[in-house]
């Protein structure tokens, strides 16, 4: 049960990257893939936005610190002048303790100026990474878009593509069809001359009217065809024609007449 499972998860991961592979197009991946580089870009950038602004929050600090630091002296001097040691003691150790304060501040100032500087290099070579994918992102774009139309036209041209395809099937079919009805019409035809179907309109004629037909429309033609050479050849030769005729017409009605058996007398 473990190994159907197993192998129906496969089938099924495989049919789901197949899916995801026709419907993936690599310009909008491309796209897609920029705009998060931009994003990256921009959170490097609020970053080192970031520790500039503490840096210069911690050089406040400090001049507020070295002010009192100053004036701090400034009262130990009076003090002492006017007599007060006490006074300059206590000015002196606060001043003393500011300057421990400002010590730290420093440190820390010298730190995020570090951060900062590492933070401004990495956008800026994030900057020129992001400019170049951008640059090859349009080529390979450009690219896509080209070879795709190419692809098309020359789909187009072989025949292969779906569009074509489908205006193929339509002409192969309408040509079926077309050669379909043409051997129908022509059955039909020999079945009707051959009498094998019926004639609804009643004109249809046996076998034998139409070879009668065929013989009377022959002697015709050729009665015709001895009248015009008759009428070309002139009166003279049209008396011959006509007298040849006329006799040959007696000598064929003679031997009509004639018995075509005679009795033949062998010599004993």
């Amino acid at each position: 049960m473990s190994g159907v499972m197993k192998r129906m998860g496969m089938i099924f991961r495989a049919k789901a990257n197949k899916a995801l592979d026709r419907a993936e197009d690599p310009r909008e991946t491309l796209d897609y893939s920029y705009q998060k580089q931009l994003e990256l870009l921009q959170k490097v950038r609020r970053g080192v936005a970031d520790v500039a602004t503490s840096r210069k929050r911690l050089e406040l600090q400090l001049n507020q610190l070295q002010s009192q630091s100053g004036k701090l002296e400034d009262q130990g001097r009076k003090a002492l002048a006017l007599g007060r040691e006490d006074l300059a003691r206590e000015a002196l150790s606060r001043r003393a303790a500011l300057q421990q304060q400002v010590t730290d501040l420093e440190t820390q100032h010298q730190t995020l100026q570090g951060e900062e500087e590492k933070l401004t290099l990495a956008a800026q070579r994030l900057q020129a990474k992001v400019d170049a994918f951008r640059t090859k992102k349009e080529t390979i774009k450009a690219t896509y878009t080209a070879a795709q139309a190419q692809t098309r036209i020359g789909e187009a041209f072989s025949g292969i593509s779906e569009e074509m395809g489908d205006v193929g099937l339509a002409i192969q079919r309408a040509e079926d069809k077309t050669q379909q009805m043409q051997a129908r019409a022509g059955a039909i035809d020999e079945l009707l001359a051959s009498g094998a179907l019926d004639d609804p309109s009643g004109m249809a004629k046996d076998d034998i009217q139409a070879e009668l037909d065929r013989l009377s429309g022959g002697t015709d033609v050729e009665l015709e065809l001895q009248r015009m050479k008759a009428e070309l050849a002139g009166p003279a030769e049209q008396r011959q024609a006509i007298e040849g005729g006329e006799g040959q017409d007696q000598s064929q009605s003679q031997s009509q007449a004639q018995p075509q058996d005679t009795p033949r007398f062998d010599k004993q």
